[in-house]
């Protein structure tokens, strides 16, 4: 893990098309803007482990197609 230090207004980049920001420091709590592409998904870490969890789901439940389940 790259750990670095950055004051207020000061931000990282990174592969050339993602930016992080240090917006706001308020006691224990930072901040941070994200500028990245539309295509690049950026998620709270909570967030992105509960769409992972939802897609895990999602893939251990039976598809019903037609052919499992006929009209009647």
């Amino acid at each position: 893990m790259l750990v670095l230090s950055r004051k207020k207004n000061e931000s990282i980049v990174i592969n050339n098309d993602i930016t992080i920001v240090v917006v706001e420091i308020r006691g224990d709590k930072v901040r941070l803007g994200v500028e990245a592409p539309k295509e690049v998904p950026v998620h709270r870490r909570e967030v992105y482990e509960a769409i992972k969890r939802s897609e895990a789901q999602q893939q251990n439940q039976p598809q019903s197609t037609s052919e499992n389940n006929p009209a009647s």
